[in-house]
């Protein structure tokens, strides 16, 4: 989550850690669109994802899947269901409790960005910044994250970020199974709308709840996963890279792999 920033070995450590991607992004970025078709690694999901595992490559030779197919996790008598637009959705997040975090929170953080993105963002939960603005990804591991995807070539507004939880829980402790599952509904509503052509995961609490599996970062990490016809790729969240700066250089291989598959799906 991205208040999870403030954790860690210590606002040195973490600066160290920033301004060495910082680099590596600067003196890489430009690099990106000269990468070799070839160079492109994919791979296939592992043991005990969902049934759409079993699906040929993702986003290749599939047509966008129908969205019945999709909502088929949300519960029948959701009002999820008879929504058409990500303002009604994210009017009934707005005024909905589903959980209790729902009534505590400052702001529901439903999501930000270009409704006809072809690549969408998923983190875990907002932090304190992001409950106090109602938007995703705006502390320091917000910045980070949109500094590592200009250097593949997107701004902000060109992509659309969302978290699997859209309530803060207090002292930046992770979501638990029955608030991921209560929120989970909203999340697919938001996918079944945006209809994007590929995702992004950042950190292991959003790849494992979106993917369905329990695995640790590194086996999820280095390839792509089917999501229900959705090209899907999971690396280090932000905060964890402003930490770790030791996972910087499998974060940028990830993030080379997304814009190379990215380009495939949209030329």
């Amino acid at each position: 989550m991205e208040s999870q920033n403030d954790a860690g070995n210590g606002e040195s450590l973490l600066d160290h850690g920033v301004a060495l991607l910082e680099h590596e992004i600067a003196m890489v970025g430009p690099l990106l669109m000269t990468v070799a078709e070839g160079e492109l690694k994919t791979g296939a999901a592992g043991d005990g994802q969902r049934e759409a595992d079993s699906a040929p490559e993702a986003g290749v030779s599939e047509a966008w899947p129908p969205l019945d197919r999709l909502m088929s996790e949300v519960p029948g008598d959701s009002p999820l269901h008879a929504m058409q637009t990500l303002e009604e959705v994210a009017e009934y997040v707005a005024n909905t409790v589903l959980i209790p975090l729902d009534a505590e929170r400052i702001n529901p953080v439903f999501g930000v960005g270009n409704p006809r993105a072809d690549l969408l963002v998923i983190g875990e939960a907002p932090g304190a910044e992001e409950d106090k603005k109602g938007e995703p990804f705006v502390g320091r591991a917000g910045k980070l994250l949109d500094k590592i995807l200009k250097a593949i070539g997107f701004d902000r507004g060109d992509v659309y970020i969302a978290n699997i939880l859209k309530s803060r829980p207090p002292n930046n402790r992770n979501p638990s199974p029955v608030e991921i599952t209560a929120h989970f509904p909203v999340l697919l509503k938001q996918i079944s709308l945006l209809q994007p052509k590929l995702i992004l995961c950042v950190g292991r609490t959003a790849g494992t709840s979106l993917l369905g599996v329990e695995s640790s970062l590194s086996a999820l990490r280095g390839a792509f996963h089917d999501f229900h016809g959705i090209p899907t790729l999971v690396t280090y969240h932000p905060a964890a890279l402003l930490r770790n700066p030791n996972w910087k250089p499998a974060t940028w291989e990830d993030v080379k792999m997304l814009r190379a598959r990215y380009d495939e799906l949209t030329a």
